[in-house]
């Protein structure tokens, strides 16, 4: 199920740029930027700002496949297991333009840009402190690269399309996260429970530890995979407990198994059959199953 997008993670990367650019720290070593005025707007002709101005004009998104986020995380919270799919890393890049409008319009325009690439190449990581909005507490944290060795292949032609000419700019890159599909509640991954088994007469009864073992079968995009059939094997690939079906969420749930070393197994239609080795008790990721498309 998609997340509602309440929050503008790309409106608040570019108020948290604008932070990082106007740092106060940065003042006294910077004069002309300290003055300047911060502009999002796309720099088409005639673009005539009335005070000095940084532009920083969002050209290009798109997923960051370097640092794509496959891991689905969890927490536990009460009796119950809150399963977070993995967020979608999006790489958003800006071109950055200075427009002077006093004194020697060229000389104040090298001196401007030269302060922003020292500002932004000095935040390799973006500082939680600049962090806005839905950008707070983001995990991983921020990577910001300046030039970006991919950025504009072609400036002439890019500025062409603008309806502008061609001028001085830099670009940066910065990867955030956005979730793109809601958290999942289940119960917690293995219960504990406790059998009483036959014993020779006059002996005290004998007891066995069984467990209920429970995960989630999720996608390469951590949707969940409703209807899929998931085995509990041993080393023979003889199923040790009942089939089970993932419901609505993905999720599956056995019960009274022994503890030990098993295989999970998962099967669905339209993705490739899985098959990982699981430790009962485990942990919870442990029994996250995901599955490949054909």
């Amino acid at each position: 199920m998609p997340v509602a997008m309440q929050a503008a993670y790309i409106d608040d990367l570019s108020q948290t740029l604008a932070a990082v650019i106007k740092d106060p720290s940065f003042y006294a070593m910077f004069p002309e930027l300290k003055n300047a005025d911060i502009s999002f707007d796309r720099p088409s002709d005639p673009f005539t700002p009335s005070n000095t101005t940084i532009d920083m004009f969002l050209y290009d998104i798109r997923e960051n496949l370097d640092i794509r986020l496959n891991e689905v995380t969890t927490t536990k919270v009460g009796n119950q297991v809150i399963t977070h799919p993995a967020a979608l890393r999006l790489a958003c890049s800006y071109l950055v333009t200075a427009w002077p409008t006093k004194g020697v319009l060229w000389q104040q325009e090298q001196r401007l840009l030269s302060e922003v690439l020292v500002v932004l190449s000095h935040f390799p990581i973006i500082p939680t402190t600049f962090l806005y909005g839905s950008l707070v507490g983001q995990d991983p944290q921020l990577p910001m690269v300046a030039l970006h060795p991919d950025a504009l292949k072609n400036l002439a032609e890019f500025w062409t399309s603008l309806g502008s000419k061609l001028k001085a700019s830099l670009t940066v890159t910065v990867t955030i996260s956005v979730p793109i599909f809601s958290d999942v509640s289940g119960f917690p991954v293995t219960a504990e429970t406790l059998g009483v088994t036959q014993a020779p007469p006059l002996a005290p009864p004998a007891t066995e530890t069984l467990l209920e073992v429970g995960g989630q079968v999720v996608n390469l995009t951590s949707q969940p995979v409703a209807g899929a059939l998931v085995d509990i094997l041993n080393g023979s690939s003889v199923p040790v407990a009942p089939q089970q079906t993932a419901d609505s969420n993905g999720q599956y749930i056995f019960t009274q198994v022994n503890a030990g070393s098993y295989q999970l197994r998962a099967v669905a239609v339209g993705y490739k059959p899985q098959v990982q080795p699981v430790t009962i008790p485990g942990s919870t990721n442990d029994f996250v199953i995901q599955l490949t498309p054909l």
